[in-house]
């Protein structure tokens, strides 16, 4: 069943198009930068697989979650133009999957991050979830293996968290932090 409206996903997407054009990051071999974008097709690749994995998902909630979620962290778009395109609930969704930089030192923003989405819906967790598949698919080249230990151990912190949110998403979780380790 789907429950999601692919004209609110292409609206979104040109939005967000805008918002994080020019963006890159770093790829897995030296001097490969790659259009933030595509970090953001993936994680709402993988909402897509999770909502024919899970019908009872709100699809365009979640999907307007995914495409925005680093809108707020990464760009000028504010809260309030969340809520006013898309509503207090998305708006809510996607401040909770911002991380807090001004008032939390590194190590305590994880944790806050997570405590802020279990207080959300459970497509919140699930977007959380996806970004992180999407991250660990290769580490950036110039990561040390230190890092790498780091990340890999903060995954599992999130999976430990959020696994109860979308069985197929934790597994998928597993899986991608399984295989990290042949990085390090």
């Amino acid at each position: 069943m789907k429950n999601w409206s692919i004209d609110h996903l292409q609206k979104t997407w040109y939005l967000i198009s805008k918002l994080h054009q020019g963006q890159k990051y770093g790829g897995d071999e030296e001097g490969l930068q790659i259009e933030y974008i595509n970090h953001i097709a993936s994680v709402t690749f993988e909402i897509l697989q999770a909502l024919q994995q899970d019908e009872t998902l709100n699809g365009d909630f979640a999907i307007s979650c995914a495409l925005l979620h680093d809108a707020i962290e990464d760009t000028p778009f504010t809260f309030e133009a969340v809520k006013d395109l898309f509503g207090e609930a998305v708006a809510n969704g996607v401040s909770a999957l911002t991380k807090n930089t001004t008032a939390l030192k590194k190590e305590d923003q994880m944790m806050d991050s997570l405590t802020r989405i279990k207080e959300q819906p459970r497509e919140v967790w699930s977007v959380k979830m996806a970004d992180r598949i999407c991250n660990l698919y290769s580490p950036p080249f110039y990561w040390t293996p230190e890092k790498i230990k780091q990340y890999h151990a903060e995954s599992l912190l999130i999976y430990d968290h959020l696994k109860e949110g979308n069985a197929y998403l934790a597994n998928r979780l597993k899986e991608k932090i399984d295989h990290y380790v042949s990085y390090f």
